[in-house]
């Protein structure tokens, strides 16, 4: 698989030197770093971007330390050209931010550096050491549950890389001498496409939940599975997902469901009792409506498809499919309390929404438009006089059109429907007008016929005496 390669892994013992402890060998981990010459390894600096190259070279002549790490090396080995680049030096936040005036330190649960250069943002990171040593007044702070509430502990290479996640994502690029780093044997994980934690994974998981996710997203994206012992602890951990913020949870949320990958880790997700964790009321709606999963199936579908394509693709309409079961399940039952079809739609919308924010943060700029999606749903069918023309206008019709033809695909609702819009959108004015007839003739499901009232008769009134 890696050209040049094959003297490296048929011999690392001579590069290894004693890192981790008797547990992690006894694991299985690599029990030190290798270290992978220029000439034994197919990564180059032409796989870099320029901002890239620049920061690790202004860190590196300034007398730091200065590596790409993480996912531009994995990828790269793996033949994938790499997009989103990661440093890794001994500076620390703000002798980072004096080398780079296009630079702010942001967080405070881990504290980085952000350095742009235009629209790229490169990410900086100082090395992080052992959260439980003393550090003076740079603190590691963890919840009684093991959660990392807070690691701003600083170390040297080999402490940082046995705390990052995973064995392939702990590989440095040196630009100092344009050598790899390896240090928890990520190298032949990748040659076995094996996805596995560094350490003991309960505690791991236990430390940053989002683990659990982020094994599921690597899985899907990569084509790794997962290695056993990595594996085993997920299903009885999933609920510590319940602990993690819900604005951290979105940005989750969109790398999970926005890679390409989103049907294979929506049934991933499920598999492991995550799915639940995340969209709740969405798992219960799975359960009670037989179309729900095949809506989400069929707008992931849709996604991964726009993705390969290299089309745009908006959270808002992925939301509006997640959480249409369970808006569904509430508008059935205030309608049955004789509440009327829009204002029980746009109550029940409301109440899902409240309800979902509590785990997964949803911005006003997708939440509104889904929305919208949401309510159009009971205009499509009213085609009558000029609310077919109205509709059409409407900046969402596109999206809530393209929602009306999942459900149907679904098998929510009967076909009809998307077939007489598809027509409409297609068909020359007299052909939309001839529809717009057929419409007034035979209504659609959700239409009603104005009743017409009858006009009063003007009484006259009796003329003046003498006329």
């Amino acid at each position: 698989m890696f050209k040049g390669f094959t003297r490296f892994l048929q011999s690392p013992g001579e590069h290894f030197r004693s890192l981790f402890g008797p547990e992690d060998a006894a694991a299985g981990h690599q029990v030190g770093p290798s270290i992978i010459p220029r000439d034994e390894h197919p990564v180059s600096r032409q796989h870099f971007s320029e901002a890239a190259l620049k920061v690790l070279y202004r860190l590196h002549n300034a007398g730091y330390e200065a590596y790409l790490v993480g996912g531009c090396i994995r990828d790269s080995l793996l033949g994938r050209m790499p997009k989103d680049f990661d440093v890794a030096t001994d500076a620390t936040p703000e002798q980072i931010r004096e080398l780079f005036r296009n630079s702010r330190i942001i967080g405070r649960r881990f504290r980085i550096v952000h350095v742009r250069f235009g629209r790229e943002v490169i990410e900086v990171t100082t090395f992080r050491g052992r959260p439980n040593d003393d550090h003076g007044d740079h603190l590691a702070q963890q919840s009684k549950h093991g959660l990392l509430l807070r690691d701003n502990v600083w170390g040297n290479i080999q402490e940082d890389a046995i705390r990052r996640d995973f064995t392939i994502n702990a590989l440095y690029y040196s630009i100092a001498d344009f050598s790899i780093h390896d240090f928890a044997n990520g190298v032949r994980d990748i040659e076995s496409r094996t996805l596995r934690l560094i350490g003991d994974p309960a505690t791991r998981y236990r430390e940053d939940p989002v683990r659990m996710l982020r094994a599921v997203r690597f899985a899907t994206k990569l084509g790794f599975h997962i290695a056993p012992d990595s594996e085993a602890p997920i299903h009885e951990h999933a609920a510590l997902l319940l602990q993690i913020p819900p604005a951290r949870l979105f940005d989750e949320i969109l790398k999970l469901f926005m890679a390409g990958h989103g049907v294979d880790t929506f049934h991933m997700l499920r598999h492991y009792g995550l799915f639940a964790m995340l969209f709740p009321e969405t798992e219960e709606a799975i359960a009670r409506l037989p179309w729900t999963e095949g809506l989400i199936e069929q707008a992931l579908a849709s996604t991964d498809k726009r993705i390969r394509e290299e089309r745009p693709v908006t959270p808002a309409f992925l939301f509006a499919a997640l959480l249409w079961g369970p808006v569904q399940l509430r508008q059935a039952t205030l309608e049955a309390e004789d509440m009327p079809p829009t204002p029980a739609l746009q109550l029940a919308s409301q109440q899902v929404l409240s309800r979902q924010l509590q785990h997964i943060s949803i911005p006003k700029r997708f939440s509104m438009p889904m929305r919208d999606i949401w309510d159009l749903q009971q205009r499509l069918p009213q085609r009558r006089g000029k609310r077919a023309i109205l509709t059409r206008e409407h900046p969402r019709f596109r999206a809530a059109y393209d929602f009306l033809l999942l459900r149907e695909a679904a098998g929510e609702i009967e076909p009809g429907l998307g077939d007489w819009w598809t027509a409409y959108q297609e068909g020359d004015e007299h052909e939309q007008q001839r529809l717009l007839d057929k419409a007034g003739d035979d209504a659609g499901p959700g239409t009603r016929p104005k009743r017409r009232r009858p006009r009063k008769r003007r009484r006259r009134s009796s003329p003046p005496d003498g006329s």
